[in-house]
């Protein structure tokens, strides 16, 4: 892994300051503000260090919330699969799904003991933030002749041929922000059973109970006349009524898995078929570039009908830049997943055709959710709840082989944004801190979200960044054909500004980043 990275290393292109755009969430017309910069190529292992400093990629361009300015501060969360269990109305949406396709059911309406959902339309369209038209110039020209003959040397050393040169035209970047699908209530809310109009409660009478319940109380009954001396196989009761569920030295009485729920399985005579196909993003590759089409076609569907995208705002340009052009290179070292590392499409295949799509990146420690579209005519299947469960069960499924790949990255948490809140019911999870960029329990940060908008999560008021740039004269260069150090680089320039630009950009993506990538600059 360390000598592929040493070959073909990352090249970024740093925009300089702070870019103020149109906030997606609390529709602040110049509250949102990042620093950017365009990843022209980026290692597994790279990205992966810099989304435990607070970036996140939208296409090739790879920006950082300045989270003590920003009007909605973007806290970085990750869920962790190996504790995760799934709440009651995770477990309603799987058996949801289960019943759909197993007999064509399609829920209607809420039961009296089920938690109270709103719409998948009104949770998603809180969820995504288009962010209006982040005009940044990225001249791909820049990445010319020059570094394709720096490493073209060293490829045919290895028998490798160079790498394909970027298109040489000017693309601008727009910022879409990822989407992880819509939430539930936190908290469920219970139908209790009241007294009918017109009708005062008979207190003579016991209170109303549900059904559920008046038929476990029958069945006990009827098993305590079969057998009188109070014995339920093996079982005495001692002074109250026996259990109708002894405990069993089985599976039976164990909570299912998340596993469980996912795979039940269904009868021969099923009404639907659905299956979950893995997909790398690449044109290359022959399922990929054969899906594409019916691909893109669902993701105008949703974005036109869940987020009243016009038709020229979701074309298959904008679809292919942010959707399908990774920065990220694919790997695939012996010690790791079977897929590889790299960005994939998850396509959801129901009776021969694609409902949805998520986009995921699988890095070294984490699979990370990018952005998920589908088919609106079945939001009743809640795609955004179930796909995230899917993700955690394919984390977990990753992790049997790489031990290190044990988290589930779901973009960010923005607590102030009441819509966006839905991803802390993935449970157990935690945030990054802003400042020292360290996990901390979500449970432990909820109630100074409360207070604040931003806070700094880690409680030690002495803790720092241990990842910060320390020697910034080692960062790495790439100018005129050659990769130097920063020390050596700046002995050369004349331009004061230039150090200001370098030293902020090295303070952002931390020192093991900044002597690993390759900064451009011309």
């Amino acid at each position: 892994m360390a000598s592929w990275a040493a070959l073909s290393p990352s090249i970024v292109e740093y925009f300089e300051g702070e870019d103020s755009y149109r906030c997606g969430y609390c529709k602040n017309e110049s509250g949102s503000r990042s620093n950017g910069m365009w990843a022209h190529s980026m290692t597994v292992q790279d990205y992966q260090d810099l989304i435990d400093r607070g970036w996140r990629r939208s296409g090739k361009y790879v920006y950082k919330p300045v989270m003590n300015q920003t009007c909605c501060p973007q806290y970085t969360i990750r869920c962790r699969p190996l504790q995760f269990q799934p709440s009651k109305s995770h477990k309603k949406v799987l058996k949801k799904m289960l019943k759909f396709l197993a007999k064509g059911e399609i829920s209607k309406g809420n039961c009296e003991d089920e938690p109270m959902e709103p719409s998948m339309e009104e949770t998603v369209a809180g969820d995504f933030a288009l962010i209006n038209k982040l005009d940044i110039q990225c001249d791909l020209k820049t990445l010319s002749d020059d570094l394709k003959e720096s490493f073209e040397s060293e490829e045919k050393k290895k028998g490798k041929s160079p790498k394909k040169e970027e298109s040489k035209e000017l693309i601008q970047s727009q910022h879409i922000e990822e989407k992880l699908g819509s939430g539930e209530p936190s908290h469920p809310i219970k139908m209790h059973m009241v007294p009918k109009p017109g009708k005062g409660a008979d207190l003579s009478k016991p209170p109303c109970r549900k059904a559920k319940e008046i038929r476990k109380e029958r069945k006990r009954l009827k098993l305590m006349q079969q057998n009188p001396a109070g014995e339920l196989e093996g079982f005495q009761a001692q002074g109250e009524p026996p259990s109708l569920f002894p405990p069993k030295a089985n599976k039976s009485n164990q909570p299912k898995s998340l596993e469980d729920l996912i795979f039940e399985s269904l009868p021969e005579n099923a009404s639907h078929k659905l299956e979950v196909r893995l997909v790398p993003v690449s044109f290359e590759d022959p399922e990929f570039k054969s899906s594409f089409s019916q691909s893109f076609s669902l993701y105008v569907k949703y974005q036109m009908a869940i987020h009243q995208d016009p038709p020229d705002e979701c074309g298959k340009t904008e679809f292919t830049r942010f959707l399908c052009s990774s920065p990220l290179e694919a790997e695939n070292p012996p010690h790791g997943p079977d897929c590889g590392y790299g960005s994939f499409h998850q396509q959801y295949w129901l009776d021969g055709r694609i409902i949805a799509v998520g986009v995921i990146d699988i890095l070294p420690s984490c699979v990370s959710s990018v952005y998920l579209y589908y088919d609106p005519d079945y939001s009743f299947l809640s795609l955004g709840v179930y796909s995230a469960l899917r993700e955690i069960g394919f984390t977990r499924q990753l992790h049997q082989k790489t031990s290190q790949l044990s988290y589930y990255y779901m973009g960010f948490y923005i607590h102030s944004c009441p819509k966006m809140k839905y991803k802390g019911q993935y449970r157990p999870s935690d945030l990054l801190c802003p400042e020292t960029y360290v996990w901390v329990p979500i449970e432990q940060c909820l109630s100074s979200l409360d207070n604040s908008k931003y806070c700094r999560f880690n409680q030690d008021p002495e803790a720092v960044d241990e990842g910060r740039s320390k020697e910034p004269d080692r960062l790495q260069v790439f100018h005129k054909k050659a990769i130097m150090p920063y020390g050596v680089y700046k002995k050369q320039q004349k331009d004061p500004s230039e150090e200001a630009a370098v030293l902020q950009y090295a303070g952002l993506v931390g020192q093991a980043c900044s002597e690993r990538m390759l900064l451009l600059r011309n």
